[in-house]
């Protein structure tokens, strides 16, 4: 693989191995002469609106106060200490969205979105860490990273923010446009702007093995088959009425043990749920909508991309787009992987794609899934 300026100079392999999961990686110019992907204006009022996640924090003193999204109004810039973040702007501009399929060789199913912290004068969120991976990269100003390896995670209580309640700085480093700092699970950290400021996060998906296993319960209440009715014909007369007697634990335990999954189950399971748009997401219906034979000719000239906001995974024969999930048939492998993969294809591979395939992609076309072109 090759070196990327965007690691440092290594290979992603390099980076794997040496810097995921491990240890903190400081990049100074990952993106040499890096400008703002949204002016300032544009930002506010992308957290103006009711579709995107936004959060404003002001610190006054000792005391922060949280408000979530939309926002209505915002504090001057002029005015210190007070950091606006914005969620998810990959999915609402090209360029943001173009910025964090750089990171694509970390799987798209760990890949989560592309946040934007504005910062007035000595603006953060206070000493923190997160349960994920995270890249911060400087877009404007500078911003003071204060770093530590600490085991001690305790935080302040009564707090509307998850702020460190014993943060004692290791390293510190100051960020300009361009540089960027990786930092693995759960290393403490702080970030306090110099001057006005913007910090673009590219930030993982980790999702918690509870959250997994109570989804994975809902998921396989639909495939459960346990044919027949409790029944005790060799019942005794009751010495204690109120008690549940091991016969009935007994015959029930049997039951529930005949509860199984395959591997098969779990890839289904896993894909629908990662792939699973946020609630905060939306899809428009095209206007004016193209016809079928309208839509194949344009198709075939300019070939199809996704919409940024659509989620495209497979596993073995299984394909997942933004929930739902289909078997993949031989004819129609290659070109469903490629759009997987590449997030588009051109009207060659489109043309050479099965009719299936190519009906498949008018559904999703009329679905705001996907766009010609």
């Amino acid at each position: 693989m090759k070196k990327m300026t965007l690691l440092g100079d290594i290979t992603p392999a390099q980076f794997l191995r040496d810097y995921w999961h491990k240890k903190p990686l400081l990049i100074r110019q990952a993106l040499p002469g890096f400008q703002p992907l949204l002016p300032r204006d544009d930002l506010f009022a992308l957290a103006a609106r009711d579709d995107v996640e936004s959060r404003l924090i002001i610190r006054d003193g000792g005391k922060w106060n949280l408000q979530s999204g939309p926002q209505a109004s915002l504090p001057d810039p002029a005015r210190k200490d007070w950091t606006l973040l914005v969620q998810g702007v990959n999915l609402h501009d090209d360029a943001a969205d173009a910025l964090l399929r750089q990171f694509r060789f970390i799987p798209d199913v760990r890949l989560d979105d592309l946040m934007i912290s504005y910062a007035s004068d000595n603006g953060g969120v206070g000493p923190h860490f997160d349960s994920y991976d995270v890249f911060l990269l400087q877009a404007h100003g500078q911003r003071r990273w204060r770093i530590s390896a600490q085991k001690d995670l305790s935080l302040v209580e009564g707090m509307p923010l998850k702020i460190l309640a014993n943060f004692e700085a290791e390293e510190e480093f100051l960020l300009e446009p361009g540089d960027m700092l990786y930092l693995p699970p759960h290393y403490a950290h702080d970030g306090t702007a110099v001057g006005e400021c913007m910090t673009y996060s590219i930030g993982f998906r980790a999702p918690a093995y509870q959250e997994l296993g109570e989804a994975f319960l809902q998921f396989m209440a639909d495939s459960i088959d346990l044919p027949g009715r409790y029944a005790d014909p060799d019942l005794s007369p009751a010495k204690n009425p109120a008690e549940i007697g091991k016969p009935m634990l007994d015959a029930v335990a049997a039951e529930l043990a005949k509860v199984r999954f395959t591997e098969d189950d779990i890839a289904i399971f896993l894909g629908e749920y990662m792939s699973e748009p946020k609630p905060a997401v939306y899809f428009d219906t095209p206007s004016p909508l193209l016809q079928p034979a309208k839509f194949r000719q344009r198709v075939l000239r300019k070939g199809v991309k996704l919409s940024r906001k659509t989620s495209m995974l497979y596993a073995g024969k299984h394909l997942f787009i933004n929930g739902e999930s289909f078997a993949i048939g031989r004819a129609d492998r290659k070109a469903l992987l490629l759009l997987a993969n590449e997030r588009s294809l051109s009207g060659e591979e489109v043309a050479a794609s099965s009719d299936d395939v190519q009906e498949a992609l008018y559904t999703w076309y009329e679905d705001g899934w996907l766009l010609p072109g």
